[in-house]
């Protein structure tokens, strides 16, 4: 079967499927305890499989068993005493909180779906209120758009209002939304050389870039089979699980529709942030034009790379690496 061919196979199983967010938790039941124990492990397996670090391994684990022995289900805490009520179980702090709310309440875990090579950004366009499904497809294959600050973008620079639906209004919610999550000062628009408060700089996203793309091509990587656009089941996609200080990331080549068409599943790279102070995700691509042409770039972030470029002419200095250290113990976290 060819990626066209799969592609359409994919889009009508979307159109069949009930998708189920955060903010929509009647399309499914509540999760019990067991079944949200399972999925920590699986993701406790995965993680480890992938060399990850051993203390967000057991974090992992240590949750799933002590949600086995809870007495009272997890959706009845919730239910009473909301997030803060999980955050006092042993073992689980704020985002292992976050985490198993989000299974309880959708059966649904975006890292978890990432880990098994499942996940694709029309799903996380849909915790935009405003998005479902068929916008999120639309902006996907009609702009080329694969994450938050590249849609955020893309509503700003008038991207956005050429995808049939898109309006005014939806697209002001669309900027207002990302605006709060990214922290941004209301006269800050994405892609100039100030980041997002919070947002790690330019500099370790791009070194993170740089470790992936070396390690994968030393066939240093664990591979995994995507479950997306990959008919033979064959284990192609590396996994990087890396630090700086205290920050966790996770990189991959991008395995979306978008990337199979144009030929750059081996050149997009996905770098996900996932850990307690942070969660994010940006895409890194060697631009193709302009000052920055065969350089790493980090879309809807442009001009930071611009600035970060004209400061280091032969590319930007490697943050401190820590890949031979030991991180600190620190809650699992999920994104």
């Amino acid at each position: 079967m060819g990626f066209r061919e799969e592609r359409r196979l994919e889009a009508a199983r979307a159109r069949n499927v009930s998708t189920p967010t955060e903010h929509s938790p009647e399309h499914s039941p509540p999760l019990p305890n067991d079944q949200i124990a399972a999925c920590l492990e699986e993701l406790a397996d995965l993680l480890e499989a992938q060399g990850a670090n051993l203390f967000r391994v057991r974090a992992y684990r240590t949750a799933a068993h002590n949600l086995r022995d809870l007495p009272r289900p997890v959706h009845e805490i919730l239910g009473t005493e909301g997030v803060a009520g999980l955050i006092e179980l042993p073992g689980i702090g704020h985002s292992l909180a976050r985490s198993v709310e989000k299974l309880c309440l959708t059966s649904r875990l975006p890292m978890l779906q990432r880990l098994r090579g499942e996940s694709g950004p029309e799903h996380l366009f849909m915790t935009v209120p405003g998005i479902g499904l068929e916008f999120a497809r639309r902006i996907h294959e009609q702009l080329g758009v694969e994450s938050l600050p590249e849609l955020e973008a893309s509503a700003h620079d008038g991207r956005l209002a050429k995808v049939p639906g898109m309006g005014r209004k939806r697209i002001q919610g669309v900027q207002e939304t990302l605006r709060g999550r990214f922290r941004r000062p209301l006269a800050t628009p994405p892609g100039l050389s100030h980041p997002a408060l919070g947002e790690p700089p330019v500099e370790e996203i791009l070194d993170v870039d740089r470790e992936y793309r070396q390690k994968a091509a030393e066939g240093q990587l664990r591979l995994i089979a995507p479950r997306r656009f990959n008919p033979t089941g064959k284990a192609w996609l590396p996994v990087l699980h890396t630090h700086r200080a205290d920050r966790q990331y996770t990189a991959l080549y991008s395995n979306t529709a978008r990337a199979h068409e144009l030929g750059t599943t081996h050149d997009w790279v996905v770098v996900y942030r996932d850990d307690h102070d942070g969660h994010g995700q940006w895409t890194l691509i060697t631009a193709q034009f302009g000052p920055m042409r065969g350089k790493r770039i980090i879309r809807g972030r442009e001009g930071e790379c611009a600035a970060c470029y004209a400061q280091e002419p032969k590319g930007p200095v490697p943050s401190t690496l820590l890949i031979d250290q030991p991180a600190p113990e620190a809650p699992a976290e999920e994104g």
